[in-house]
């Protein structure tokens, strides 16, 4: 199993971008600090990214599998390989 390592990175900010930052964070925010704020956006855009990618499969699938099976043409597993490596 790998080891999970904790990076950290200076982001700096100003203006309107920080000002957002600092009401969303602290006594009448919905986080504790700055930290925790960034690590929910990043799970966040995680997780959207991830669903963009299921969505795109799925999408293929349901044309795939709307496809006449007369259409289909058989192909090996190195016909496979070469068309992915395009």
């Amino acid at each position: 199993m790998a080891r999970a390592t904790t990076t950290t990175m200076t982001v700096r900010i100003g203006g309107t971008l920080s000002d957002f930052v600092a009401s969303n964070v602290g006594e009448h925010g919905a986080y504790e600090n700055v930290s925790e704020y960034v690590r929910d956006l990043i799970r966040r855009d995680k997780e959207r990214k991830e669903a963009e990618a299921f969505e795109r499969l799925k999408a293929e699938l349901t044309h795939a599998y709307a496809t006449p099976e007369s259409l289909y043409t058989p192909l090996t597993a190195a016909d496979v390989i070469a068309r992915n490596r395009v």
